[in-house]
């Protein structure tokens, strides 16, 4: 009766080939399914040959316990374990049959028709319980039919979210790269800005030097001449003036050589490095700086320049270039808005521009302020965004503001307010800690 047993193990193998069939469980277990249905045979045709009963059976019943338990453990026979529970009458009739064969066998002998009847009947349930499990088998078949089209699908969405995840990071690039060239055409605009106002203020200490070294000559002369005559008193006296005259080439040296060194510092990238700065002076250099580099473009703008600085303000560590160019573009703002409504053609107006300085608690203020056209309530939170700009276009990038915010208050730890009423003034307070 041992036959019953890998026919069942055989008929199990060839049920599960099937119902995988249109599955992707096939590529998986087709192969090892079909190899292991037709290696039953080879073992049937070993126990057959080397065997007696009851081993026979005791064989069968173990390639079929095996097999029943492997089915089960599985995850991907889940659906499939109602074909395998289907035998688990006949593995026990077997087990029955095979204990009794070994300890009892008399009684075996006197009712083996019994025996014989319960394994036939245990073997007939299996196909009545697979007769009444399609219904479960078409359900598998259509979860794993479902699973194939969510897969499909999952894959398609998956290849589609990889595309425009690879789009969205070029787009991340070229605006980075973009970005960067905007920033860029900011600080040479502005170095632009600057030629004009560096050229007009350098022409001063250069005459100044000139002049006092054209005078310087004819007194060296004046003193020979004294000299000569042995008049050493008076060579004296030309002497002390040529002194003081040197003295004078020296300063305005100095500051021709301050004013380029300035511009170097302007075009160059910030070296991040923090120096001891004398805030008045730097106000007052870019001030002029921006007014005659505007008058340089626009011959006919004259605004007035009021300073207040407070001389008793501490030298503070800051990175001079970028705090200069932070306070060239308030400047720049400052003039282009008085020019704006100096444009209207407003009775009596007279532009200004006001620069004060002074020591607020732990901050160091500049505030700088102009009686042009104001901002608009409704964009005051949106003029330190990048890229927002109320010029018209070609004339600005909207960096100039973002950079210095960027520059003040992420690299420096300080503050910039605005204080404005549209159509009147406008003013842009900066704070340094001290």
């Amino acid at each position: 009766m041992f036959i019953f047993l890998f026919l069942a193990a055989f008929l199990l193998l060839r049920r599960i080939i099937k119902v995988i069939k249109f599955t992707p469980l096939k590529p998986k277990w087709s192969t090892i399914l079909n190899v292991s249905s037709g290696a039953i045979w080879i073992v049937v045709y070993l126990v057959n040959s080397e065997l007696e009963e009851p081993y026979q059976t005791l064989v069968g019943t173990a390639v079929l316990g095996g097999m029943l338990y492997y089915i089960r453990k599985e995850p991907d026979f889940d659906m499939m374990r109602f074909y395998a529970e289907s035998h688990y009458p006949l593995v026990a009739v077997c087990l029955i049959d095979v204990f009794f064969e070994f300890f009892f066998p008399t009684i075996v002998d006197a009712h083996e028709s019994i025996f014989v009847i319960a394994i036939l009947l245990a073997f007939s349930w299996i196909f009545v319980r697979w007769a009444s499990s399609k219904k479960q088998e078409e359900e598998f078949r259509a979860i794993n039919q479902q699973n194939v089209i969510l897969d499909k699908l999952v894959a398609e969405r998956t290849a589609e979210l990889t595309k425009q995840k690879d789009e969205l990071q070029e787009a991340v690039k070229l605006l980075q790269t973009t970005q960067q060239q905007l920033i860029q055409s900011e600080k040479l605009a502005s170095l632009g800005e600057l030629t004009a106002g560096i050229a007009h203020e350098i022409q001063n200490p250069l005459n100044f030097v000139n002049n006092f070294s054209e005078v310087s000559m004819e007194l060296i002369d004046e003193m020979g001449e004294e000299l000569a005559k042995g008049d050493t008193e008076e060579a004296m006296a030309i002497a002390n003036d040529i002194k003081q005259n040197l003295e004078k080439i020296r300063h305005h040296g100095k500051r021709a050589d301050g004013i380029v060194k300035g511009m170097l510092q302007h075009s160059r990238a910030s070296s991040d490095i923090q120096e001891p700065t004398n805030v008045n002076n730097l106000a007052d250099e870019y001030l002029r700086l921006a007014y005659h580099g505007l008058r340089a473009k626009d011959k006919s703008f004259n605004a007035e320049l009021v300073t207040h600085f407070d001389d008793t303000l501490p030298l503070i560590k800051i990175v001079p270039q970028d705090v200069g160019r932070v306070l060239l573009n308030m400047f720049n703002n400052a003039f282009y808005a008085v020019q704006q409504k100096q444009k209207t053609g407003l009775a009596g107006y007279k532009p200004t521009v006001e620069v004060n300085t002074l020591k607020s608690g732990q901050f160091l203020e500049i505030k700088v302020k102009d009686n042009g056209i104001g901002i608009p309530e409704e964009i005051k939170d949106k003029i330190l965004q990048p890229f927002f700009t109320t010029k018209p276009t070609g004339e600005g990038t909207g960096l100039g503001l973002s950079l210095s915010y960027d520059i003040i208050v992420k690299a420096h730890g300080g503050q910039i307010d605005i204080d404005s009423v549209e159509g009147e003034y406008t003013t842009f307070i900066i704070k340094l800690p001290l």
